[in-house]
């Protein structure tokens, strides 16, 4: 216990330590919201990576899916580092840090109004985004004290308070700046660690061989022909699997945390060097962390009544195949992912309430230094409001993640990445793909027709089918409008900035 202590006390003086430091790259808006955008390609790509993934991952949908799916879990990981790091970056990286640059946005619903000229837009983007992020974030907090009171012997609701307490203050010290230094930092320690977990699992179980023997001895409910169905290549519920991979993989697409990221690269070798690094993180944390959840069967035991509590599941594992250090080294690698996470999705949806729905609508000229002040106490009030939805026991981490991802990527998605690449996209249909991804993850969330992930999925698929079908339907923005936004695409640097972007600090100097 000491030896966890330690451990963990040496990493919340660092992670203070930064908030503190970063301090003075706070004090207006571009900088709190955006560093300035000049992060660099480490920066910026552990950025888009811890944000990625938290105690969400590492415990619930790591034990969930492990749980239904066996080995072919891993396949979501893969999807992750491929679909949501690799391909958000290649496609979105450069067009993203240009328009938005060009709309001087430093928000995704500012990015909304500004592209297809609707106030009313941003006002209700704000709005979504706050309300659909409070849910994740909610989720993170829960897995996170799962872990703690494992380890520690504290009572749940301690370790969520606890928590919550030491996100909100380094946000609120240091801004975009100290949760991107954080990140890289926490990122280090989340690479380590997953490999020392996976290694740890294994060796438990007699090896790699042994245990994959041992699953396969396994039978399951949901396919109950098909022999070690819990290691075959595509699990017991192929189409489950791919409705997981689809939310985890293409939502990212459309979720504003991830896609300020890109807001705040600073020059085209970031977004080469960043594609990368955010890829092969992703196959690292993902892939061993869903490699990992696939072998709970061989620790979790499930109750009188047959019943699994999957958020135990992982916790569970964890307890009885490691030693005390090395359970505080998971516990800091946990606290790392998910404080990351939290800390994006902190800034994400308190700078947009702010700068999207309070001054858009109510306090529009209020200054730079009171935009600030105010950023910082919706910071706070967004951690409690997550931490009291956590406090309810009956909310399931997965639950709570799916309906998040699934309505704002189900929202989001066509619309920005359309926006982005076609200027025939209408008002009409941005408005069309809001209702869509709200109502139909809504819906499931009152009546359900099918599992969160299903419905999260099926969403962000209907926004990419939604936006062209009403665009080509609906009137066209005005030429002149649309040619504007386009025009920063086109705009010389030593090349068209559409294959290029100019670095700031090379045009300043020269």
């Amino acid at each position: 216990m000491a030896a966890k202590i330690s451990i963990l006390a040496v990493f919340f003086l660092m992670t203070i330590a930064v908030g503190l430091y970063c301090r003075r790259h706070a004090s207006s808006v571009g900088s709190f919201v955006l560093g300035s955008r000049s992060m660099g390609p480490w920066l910026t790509a552990f950025a888009y990576g811890t944000s990625y993934f938290s105690a969400v991952v590492f415990i619930g949908y790591a034990g969930q899916f492990g749980w239904n799916f066996g080995v072919s879990a891993t396949w979501i990981g893969i999807g992750n580092a491929f679909i949501g790091s690799l391909l958000a970056w290649v496609l979105l990286g450069r067009r993203t840090r240009v328009m938005t640059k060009h709309f001087e946005s430093a928000t995704m619903p500012d990015f909304f109004a500004k592209r297809f000229g609707s106030p009313a837009m941003r006002i209700v983007a704000s709005v979504i985004i706050f309300v659909f992020l409070v849910p994740y974030s909610a989720s993170v907090y829960k897995g996170l004290s799962g872990l703690f009171s494992m380890a520690f012997h504290i009572d749940f609701n301690y370790c969520m308070l606890g928590m919550a307490l030491l996100t909100g203050l380094y946000v609120i010290l240091g801004g975009y700046m100290a949760a991107a230094v954080n990140d890289f930092i926490q990122g280090i320690i989340m690479l380590g660690g997953i490999v020392a977990v996976v290694l740890a699992v294994l060796s438990s179980q007699g090896g790699f061989m042994e245990s994959i023997q041992k699953l396969s001895a396994i039978e399951s409910a949901a396919a109950p022909g098909l022999n070690g169905a819990f290691t075959s290549f595509f699990g017991p519920d192929p189409i489950g699997l791919l409705s997981v991979v689809i939310l985890t993989s293409l939502g990212t697409w459309g979720l504003p945390q991830m896609v300020h990221k890109f807001y705040t690269i600073k020059n085209e070798k970031a977004i080469h060097a960043g594609t990368i690094i955010s890829t092969v993180f992703a196959l690292i944390i993902a892939g061993g962390s869903y490699f990992m959840g696939a072998f709970g069967r061989l620790f979790y035991t499930p109750g009188a009544d047959g019943g699994v509590s999957f958020d135990s599941i992982v916790p569970q594992m964890l307890s009885s195949c490691l030693p005390d250090v090395l359970i505080g080294v998971v516990v800091v690698l946990v606290l790392s992912a998910s404080m990351s996470t939290l800390s994006s999705l902190v800034i994400a949806s308190s700078s947009t309430f702010t700068l999207d729905f309070l001054k858009g609508l109510w306090l529009k000229n209020m200054r730079p230094k009171a935009q600030v002040g105010v950023i910082k106490v919706l910071c706070g009030v967004f951690v409690v409001l997550s931490v009291v939805i956590a406090m309810n026991p009956n909310n399931l981490i997965s639950s709570l993640m799916s309906l998040s991802w699934g309505a704002l990527a189900g929202s989001f998605l066509g619309p920005f990445l359309y926006g982005l690449f076609w200027k025939r996209t209408t008002r009409a249909a941005v408005w069309a793909s809001f209702i869509g991804g709200i109502g139909i993850n809504v819906w499931n969330l009152l009546v359900p027709f099918a599992a969160p992930t299903v419905a999260g999925a099926v969403s962000i698929v209907a926004s990419l089918v939604i936006v062209p079908v009403v665009s080509l339907l609906t009137p066209k923005l005005p030429a002149r409008q649309v040619e504007d936004a386009f025009s920063c695409y086109e705009e010389k640097i030593d090349a068209p900035h559409k294959f290029v972007l100019e670095d700031d600090e090379y045009a300043h100097k020269n």
